[in-house]
């Protein structure tokens, strides 16, 4: 009988290590020990924004100042990708030495039972964190040579010519970034009119510009009905009966929770698995955190929310987690899409009385050689002048948003945010205007 099984090898080993140094038997079940640490660290945040580091750096070189035509060696790129990744894995394995590891894909068969490699191990408490899978429209045949998914672009050898990108959520605008900045002819497929539909209008305006500055060509309105590989290239077949020829296809039409690993009806499971504020699932004293909730999909939130449980599991009554101050952010070049908090489209869903404040940093000498003359900067309070949130569009913005979750977390006014002093020149100062225009 283990204190606590985690299922699931990503962001619950931070979990598991915090239980483990304070006393408990813990067991960790990841059904391959490779990917001790999730996607994020493997297939997912870490090696793309490692990226579309390189691009934004070809990208920077494309000017009159720098001499020469510098660009991407895929190649080689892997492979420091690849030892990167491995000396991380080594880490991560290194502070995992003080409980048990076991290798296979583990079921949640009955209440505190859990079946593994033919074996049936017991816990007190179990914590699901199983994650998710890219989500491939039907229709959609997936070879992974020239019909990709996101993993799939970690491993490219050579750069294509042309790439057409199904999707503009996160993973769609961060890869259209990365291949456009690195010099590949890029068609962004849209099924909708807008790219960021939840973002501040202005923001999501800007965002647009700034892809068909990179010469990205966005199909609005387009929804794909079939995609396959041919001697041609991959056929796309829209629903409107249009079609079209391209050199390859990466499908980011996002991830769907991982819930195969409940094999018990006394949990509920809908989108993903039902918990409440703590992440405890129907059934007491079985938590399920990161993306197989299908709260939020983001690595951060999913450590959050283990460290939040095995807190609760150690009776330290830890403080509920407000997601909405949880920093969500799309990574695309040269300019980042940040939001904390409530952002215009929630305040306005839900008829809650704001004021807002918009600084547009073409006010600011700093953006002229950063490529930020389109960038904006949102801060927004309630009638009592509390900060409610704000929207970011800015070189590295997932940076300088820190400052307004530590202000909802510290529920600051904006009478005590108008007390700070950023540095100048910094895009932060521009946050500390839209507080002084409040």
């Amino acid at each position: 009988m283990y204190d606590i099984i985690y299922i699931g090898g990503g962001l619950n080993y931070a979990g598991a290590i915090v239980a483990a140094k304070n006393g408990k038997k813990v067991a960790l079940i990841e059904s391959d020990m490779s990917q001790l640490g999730g996607i994020c660290l493997h297939k997912g945040c870490i090696p793309s924004k490692m990226f579309l580091h390189y691009s934004n750096l070809v990208y920077e070189s494309q000017n009159e100042i720098v001499n020469g035509s510098p660009h991407l060696d895929m190649k080689i790129l892997c492979e420091k990708k690849d030892d990167l990744l491995k000396s991380v894995t080594k880490v991560v394995q290194q502070q995992c030495s003080h409980f048990e590891l076991i290798e296979g894909k583990g079921k949640l068969i009955a209440p505190h039972k859990v079946e593994v490699n033919g074996k049936v191990i017991e816990g007190k408490n179990i914590v699901i964190g199983t994650g998710s899978s890219p989500f491939i429209p039907e229709g959609i045949v997936h070879n992974a040579k020239d019909v990709i998914i996101s993993d799939d672009v970690l491993n490219l050898q050579e750069l294509p010519k042309k790439i057409a990108i199904y999707g503009t959520g996160a993973i769609g605008l961060e890869m259209a970034s990365f291949f456009a900045t690195a010099g590949v002819e890029v068609s962004l497929i849209n099924r909708h009119d807008k790219i960021l539909k939840n973002a501040h209008p202005s923001i999501e305006n800007a965002v647009q510009m700034q892809l068909e500055k990179l010469n990205v060509n966005i199909l609005s309105n387009h929804s794909v009905n079939k995609a396959k590989s041919t001697k041609k290239g991959v056929h796309i077949t829209y629903e409107d009966g249009g079609s079209n020829y391209t050199e390859m296809l990466l499908v980011a039409t996002g991830r769907r929770p991982n819930i195969d690993v409940i094999g018990c009806d006394a949990i509920e499971v809908k989108h993903g698995i039902v918990t409440d504020t703590y992440f405890e699932t129907t059934l007491e004293k079985h938590y399920a955190i990161g993306d197989c909730n299908g709260k939020l999909q983001l690595a951060h939130a999913a450590r959050a929310e283990v460290l939040n449980v095995t807190e609760h599991i150690l009776g330290k009554n830890p403080h509920p987690l407000d997601l909405e101050h949880v920093v969500k952010f799309i990574h695309t070049l040269p300019m980042s899409y940040a939001v904390v908090g409530k952002t215009k489209i929630q305040l306005e869903n839900a008829g809650i009385k704001y004021k807002e404040s918009l600084v547009a940093l073409n006010q600011f000498t700093y953006s002229s050689y950063n490529h930020a003359n389109k960038g904006l900067m949102v801060s927004f309070v309630d009638e009592e002048g509390f900060i409610l949130g704000a929207e970011i569009l800015a070189p590295h913005a997932e940076e300088i948003i820190a400052t307004v979750a530590m202000s909802l977390a510290g529920e600051m006014d904006v009478t005590q945010a108008k007390r700070t002093i950023l540095a100048h020149p910094t895009f932060s100062e521009a946050l500390e205007r839209t507080f002084y225009k409040l």
